[in-house]
Parts: C-alpha cells; sequence; structure tokens
C-alpha cells in the first residue's frame, strides 16, 4: 500500500517527491482482450500512469438497469498488472467525443438543462449511479494496495457552468463514498473557466494543446501553490464525418511536452492511444466559437492522431515522445511488447440475405404509438439508432412544401412508399411539393448526441414537428429501432435475397477466415450509411462521405472459418444523392448497388 498525496509543489508517493507521466487509454475504446498489449504500449513509450473516463450511459442504459459496471474494476486491476497507477475520470459527464458526453439520454430526456447543477433530481441519480460505480474505485485506490492515485470531480465545468454548490456536493459525496485519494479538477487556462470549474481544497489542473508556460503562468494567477499538471495535452485531435483528418506534427507536439516537462509538471497525453468508438456510441459537437452551429457528428474511428494508433501500432509521434519522455526516467525503458496478430490475408464478405427496415423493425423495433405531435427519440427510449415516423397528409388538396422543424439529424423520407429525398437539419424541406391525401414516412436518424457545450443533452428525432405548408399534420405514428436491439441476435428477422439494385435494409452474410484470425479493417464499398456487426459485435457507423474509409475489426472479434456479418443499411444505395446530401460528392462514387462492389476484410 502506499500513500499518494499533494504537496506544496510536487505530488508525494509516500512522502516523497513524484512527477505522473501519464496517457490516456479508455478501456471502453478498446477490446478487452488487447488492454494488456495497449498498456504495455505506455509503459514502453515512458509512461507510469494511464487515464481513463467513465461513461455512465454506457453502464446505465435504463434507469436502475446496469450493465458490466465491473468492467472498471478489471481494466484497473490490468493497469496495476501492467505497473502503471491510474487517474480515474468519473464524471458524471465526461465529454470524450461520446454520445451525449457519457450523461443517459433517459436522465437528459427528463431533466434537460437541469443537468450538471445542483438540481435535487440531477443529484439524486448521480448519487445512485455513484453509489454502484464507486465501491469498484475506492477499493483499488493506491493506499489499499491498489493503482488508483488520482479521481476527477466533474470534467471541464468551467467551459459549462459555474454552480460552485454543484461542484461541491459532488466533492462531498466522493469523499462520503470512500475516496480518500487527492480530487482535481481539470478546465481550459482561461479565467472564466478556472473561475467556474475549480473548487476550493481541490487540485486545480489545467487542459492545453500548446503554449505550456503560458497556459500554466493562468493556473499559477488562480493557484499559487500545488502541483502543476496538464491534465489533457491534446497531442493530437477527433475527426467528424465530412471532414479533414486532423494531423498535428510528431515534431512540434515532441516539442510542446518537452516544455510542459521543463516546466516541472506533471502531464497527462490526451490521447495515448484513442482506439475506437465501437457500439455506434461516437458523439458530436457543434461548430462555432459558442458550439452553437451545425451539427458535426463524429467519425467511428477515434484514432485521435495519438502517439499507439487505432491498431495499437507505433507511430513517428511514439518515437518522438519517448525520446522526450526517456529523460525523465530512471533506467532504461520497457521494450514495446509484440504486435497484435494481424489477418493473414484478403478476406471477402458475401453478403447473401436480406430484409428490408419495415421487417426488421417489426422484429426489432419498440412498440409503436401515436402522438398529436411527433415524439422524440427520448420519449420512445431510443439512444442510438432510428426512429420511423408515419404521418398522413389529407386530402384532397395541391401540392405543397412538406417541411419537419427541429429535425435531429438526418431524415429519409418516403411518400406513398416511393423515395421523396433526404432531409437534414439545414435542409429541412423536400425538394418536390407533396399533394394530398398521402402517406409520409420518414426514417430519422440520430448521427451523434452533442457531447460538448451549451446544447449537450439536446433531444434526438423531429423536435418540432412535420408540417405542410405552415399547417402540422397531427397523429404521428412512430416506432423506434435502437441499436442494443441487435444484442440478442437477429434470429427474428425474416430474411429473403438481396434485391439486385441493393437499398436499404439488414444483410447478412460471412466472411471465412481460413488460419488464425487477427486484426483487420473492414471495407464497405457500395454502401452509403449505416451500422455493422461481426459475430454480433457492433463496429460501429461507417458513412461513405469520409474521411474514414474502413471500420476498425478487432482480432478477438473474429474466429476461424465462419464469421457472421450484418450490415444495416440506411440509405437506398443504388443513388448518389446519398452523398451528395451530406455535401460531399467524392463518397457518392461508391453509391451505385450493393452488387457494384464486394465487402472485404483486410490486414491492417
Amino acid at each position: 500500500m502506499s500513500e499518494f498525496t499533494v504537496g506544496e509543489r510536487d505530488f508525494l508517493l509516500d512522502g516523497r517527491p513524484v512527477r505522473l507521466l501519464s496517457g490516456a487509454l479508455h478501456y471502453f475504446r478498446v477490446h478487452e482482450e488487447q488492454w494488456g498489449h495497449r498498456l504495455a504500449m505506455l509503459r514502453a513509450m515512458g509512461l507510469n500512469c494511464v487515464e481513463t473516463y467513465v461513461p455512465w450511459n454506457l453502464h446505465e442504459p435504463a434507469p436502475g438497469s446496469h450493465r458490466d459496471v465491473a468492467a472498471v474494476g478489471r481494466f484497473l486491476d490490468a493497469a496495476r498488472a501492467a505497473g502503471l497507477w491510474a487517474i480515474v475520470r468519473p464524471g458524471p459527464y465526461v465529454c470524450a467525443e461520446w454520445e451525449n458526453g457519457g450523461l443517459p439520454a433517459w436522465l437528459t430526456g427528463e431533466l434537460g438543462g437541469r443537468v450538471r447543477t445542483r438540481d435535487e433530481r440531477y443529484l439524486s441519480h448521480v448519487r445512485d449511479w455513484f453509489g454502484r460505480l464507486l465501491p469498484g474505485i475506492v477499493s483499488r485506490q493506491a493506499d489499499r494496495g491498489g493503482p488508483v492515485v488520482l479521481v476527477q470531480v466533474e470534467n471541464e465545468y468551467g467551459s459549462y457552468g459555474c454552480d460552485a454548490d454543484h461542484l461541491a456536493e459532488l466533492v462531498a459525496l466522493l469523499r462520503a463514498e470512500g475516496v480518500t485519494v487527492p480530487l482535481f479538477t481539470s478546465d481550459g487556462p482561461e479565467d472564466h473557466m478556472l473561475t467556474g470549474g475549480t473548487v476550493p481544497g481541490v487540485l486545480a489542473t489545467v487542459n492545453f494543446g500548446s503554449r505550456a508556460r503560458e497556459s500554466f503562468a493562468a493556473l499559477r494567477r488562480h493557484r499559487p501553490g500545488g502541483p502543476l499538471m496538464c491534465a489533457e495535452f491534446w497531442c493530437g485531435w477527433f475527426d467528424h464525418w465530412s471532414g479533414t483528418p486532423a494531423v498535428r506534427d510528431p515534431g512540434e507536439a515532441a516539442e510542446t511536452l518537452r516544455e510542459i516537462l521543463e516546466c516541472g509538471a506533471s502531464v497527462n497525453l490526451y490521447m495515448a492511444h484513442g482506439g475506437t468508438s465501437f457500439g455506434g456510441w461516437a458523439g458530436a459537437n457543434r461548430a462555432g466559437e459558442l458550439h452553437e452551429g451545425e451539427l458535426r457528428p463524429d467519425v467511428t474511428s477515434y484514432g485521435y492522431d495519438a502517439p499507439v494508433d487505432e491498431y495499437g501500432r507505433p507511430t513517428e509521434k511514439f518515437w518522438r515522445f519517448r525520446e522526450v519522455l526517456a529523460r525523465h526516467q530512471e533506467g532504461p525503458l520497457p521494450t514495446l511488447p509484440p504486435e497484435p496478430v494481424r489477418l493473414a490475408s484478403p478476406v471477402e464478405v458475401s453478403l447473401t440475405e436480406w430484409a428490408p427496415m419495415d421487417a426488421v423493425l417489426a422484429a426489432l423495433g419498440g412498440a409503436e404509438t401515436t402522438r398529436v405531435l411527433a415524439p422524440t427519440f427520448e420519449d420512445l427510449g431510443v439512444t442510438r439508432g432510428l426512429v420511423r415516423y408515419e404521418v398522413d397528409v389529407p386530402g384532397p388538396r395541391e401540392p405543397y412544401p412538406l417541411s419537419v422543424r427541429g429535425l435531429r439529424d438526418l431524415a429519409v423520407v418516403y411518400v406513398d412508399g416511393v423515395r421523396a429525398g433526404v432531409l437534414t437539419e439545414a435542409e429541412p424541406r423536400l425538394k418536390e411539393p407533396v399533394a394530398g391525401p398521402a402517406r409520409v414516412e420518414l426514417w430519422v436518424e440520430s448521427l451523434g448526441r452533442v457531447n460538448y457545450g451549451p446544447l449537450l443533452g439536446e433531444a434526438k428525432g423531429i423536435t418540432g414537428g412535420v408540417l405542410h405548408e405552415r399547417q402540422y399534420l397531427h397523429g404521428v405514428r412512430a416506432r423506434g429501432l435502437d441499436l442494443d436491439a441487435f444484442e440478442d441476435g437477429v434470429s427474428g428477422v425474416p430474411f429473403t435475397a438481396p434485391p439486385p439494385a441493393g437499398g436499404p435494409g439488414l444483410y447478412r452474410g460471412t466472411a471465412t477466415v481460413l488460419g488464425a484470425p487477427g486484426d483487420a479493417r473492414l471495407e464497405l464499398p457500395g454502401l452509403t450509411r449505416g451500422f455493422v456487426w461481426v459475430n454480433g459485435f457492433c463496429l460501429g457507423r461507417y458513412w461513405a462521405v469520409g474521411p474514414q474509409r474502413s471500420l476498425y475489426v478487432p482480432g478477438p472479434v473474429l474466429r476461424e472459418r465462419e464469421n457472421e456479418v450484418w450490415v444495416l443499411e440506411l440509405e437506398n444505395t443504388e443513388s448518389a444523392e446519398n452523398a451528395e446530401s451530406a455535401g460531399n460528392t467524392e463518397g457518392a462514387a461508391g453509391a451505385q448497388g450493393a452488387g457494384a462492389a464486394v465487402p472485404r476484410l483486410l490486414p491492417v
């Protein structure tokens, strides 16, 4: 057992000064069988600590219904076995480019803007969640023989609010649940963020990607004493669909790391290894200086241009960082672990069965409901996935524009069974007017809930209404399809042969791996947008608009011989309009029918 404390200028381990050289690695973005390898890569880079968030929504999909909370403890045990200390950031809000910033959709649907405040209903839910989560962290603290040396209070709260009573409640709750190691906050190095997000008596740290001395000077204006720490050194960045990949020069990033360490500070590389937002859990941001502009959904890969790439391989940035970190070590650094096994050769995926979307919804969807106005995803209990809305246009009447108010985020529209177009938040009106009587279907997809900024927790689906000219259409029928419904398999779905021209629906097929399975990536040419499962494991969202062109398939997901693959394609693959609807014509070239090209597993 060790005592980890905060001194006047340093962290102290059993009374001796110690510097934390940490790296972020999210257990929920790495297949559990690969934790050991990725942690060993952090040790080999020269780190002595690992940091992870804990996303509440992953572990409590419905109020009081918990899912594998024990995974947090298993990861901390793996960190200890790898010879690393651990920093835990339990939220309850985590950001992390994760769906809803880690807050459950049922919570934000109930409370709206009262989350992340002193609101008693919110705090009551937090107490229940922490009561389930924290025992596995508390028992693994350094003073009990475990690896945990720091626990964070909230996350970058100064970027969101200034409710000091709320933060004080969280501090008291963490202490009451048995957290004895030092607590800390982390915020941007700006006065309003530090005044809004710090707590008296709790270690304050700053997050930044450059100008280390300037950032620490800002911290010292607010906290003259205590250890210096950059709790998030942004050594890379994340990508958005239809955007340009973020790349940071390795040498420039290494110089900033060197500057941080020359200041005598501790550091947490964000990210050391980014991993993958499996399961459709990628979040979204809003554009603009105040994060209130257009939606920018995050890609499935969370590679983050990190020193250890999405596949677990060292990059040039890894070697540059290792050189810097080696100067702050006693003795030689550990050698790198053996590389993970890779798929030996390409494998074609044969998609031989198909079911239309209506049949998939009937087999796996929730109950249909009829409301005066369209219910939101939150009303229907849908977290990640889509909702089919149906509404009738009365008639006879002349053709008028049909539009959707408050569309979040994307709708494929059919009028009397014929595809009429794709609507988005920015373009919510059909190009061609609709005459009555008519039956309108809108298959609305969430592209990821906002994870940062003032629009955190905004509802998904049709949040305003469906209008014909200026007239609201009432009596909306709605039925949701949540991605979690696929966890029990698709045996109840009535499959048939795929249509020659392709189209939306659930495709099922196989990939035959000859020899030992290993890490792979899945390419889906000819498909537009949807989700993929391999042997029941959801790889996440694919989208022809890019920049991500393939999905990572961890080796432990594959097996020798036959592997079952499901592809939920949400667009009409025979039309190039699908990719163009997102403002990217490059991706449209592949959208020419399911038979135009063959999906393949490729070696990484």
